[in-house]
């Protein structure tokens, strides 16, 4: 495997959303704590090019409507996003519910100053706007939010405008998802590779294409992987399981090979629900993601 991401990223840096004010079920909330503590990262945490950061967490109750909440959450992980970026060092953000995305990604936005490219990896396509949306949950807003569209406390966080190049956006693996916003992200162009493709197509090829749609992006790109993207029987702990899924195996072997792309400039990894994880099977996932982006030679 080539270097890490580029050659001057050295270290990698773990920040903790730890958030699940966005989903219905929010134990999500627990994953970053929960996978800090777990034997899984303890395995992983003595690695000399890996450190944990800071965890952020949501604010408290304290009137204020969720999406305020949400929106001052994804500030503050919009900065520290953006401090890691600016420090060298290549930012791995472990969630939380996905709507902490809108602060990932604005942060890495802010730092290259355009939109970046962005593989999507979900069970779902996350881009209802408060008009569309059935169940009210900002987890499946945010996508939408950092294409431009969404509740005006949740744009412009770390540009004017979208956050995210619609052209260089991918969508891979979804399964579950209404017509709404099928509808929204077809007329924008972004690409949906969806389960059907994957299946018919097999993994690699439409892992080819993705890589060659996002690495394309001028400024540089990043992933994002909801955990319920894989086949929840190989990881069941997460917030909003679907049957089937993707394979583990694949998962990583993506991770390896996205790793040798110089544009890539973050990792995020969401929906890490400890309470429905069986015997740590989730965390050693994780873990095993992460190891996957290390400088070759290093581990």
């Amino acid at each position: 495997m080539k270097s890490l991401a580029s050659p001057k990223y050295s270290r990698i840096r773990i920040i903790g959303a730890a958030s699940g004010l966005g989903a219905q079920d929010q134990a999500c909330e627990d994953g970053p704590v929960a996978f800090h503590h777990s034997q899984a990262w303890h395995e992983l945490e003595h690695h000399p090019l890996v450190d944990w950061g800071k965890t952020l967490f949501a604010p408290d109750n304290d009137g204020t409507s969720t999406t305020a909440r949400i929106a001052e959450l994804c500030h503050h992980l919009a900065d520290e996003v953006a401090l890691t970026l600016r420090a060298d060092e290549f930012p791995v953000v472990i969630g939380g519910d996905h709507s902490i995305a809108i602060g990932t990604w604005s942060g890495i936005a802010r730092v290259l100053g355009e939109p970046c490219g962005l593989l999507w990896i979900d069970a779902h396509l996350d881009s209802h706007t408060p008009e569309t949306t059935y169940s009210g949950a900002i987890h499946g807003m945010p996508l939408a939010c950092l294409l431009g569209r969404g509740d005006k406390r949740l744009l412009n966080i770390g540009l004017n405008g979208p956050q995210v190049s619609a052209a260089h956006t991918v969508i891979l693996g979804p399964r579950s998802y209404e017509p709404e916003e099928l509808e929204f992200l077809q007329r924008l162009g972004v690409r949906i590779i969806d389960s059907e493709q994957v299946l018919q197509r097999g993994f690699a090829a439409c892992l080819d294409e993705a890589i060659a749609i996002v690495a394309s992006a001028p400024a540089g790109f990043g992933v994002t992987l909801d955990l319920d993207a894989i086949d929840p029987r190989l990881a069941p702990g997460v917030g909003s399981p679907e049957p089937d899924g993707l394979v583990s195996y694949d998962v990583l072997t993506a991770m390896h090979w996205l790793a040798t792309q110089a544009g890539l400039k973050a990792l995020e990894i969401v929906e890490y629900n400890p309470d429905r994880d069986r015997h740590g099977v989730t965390a050693a996932l994780i873990s095993d993601l992460i190891e996957q982006i290390l400088p070759a030679g290093k581990k």
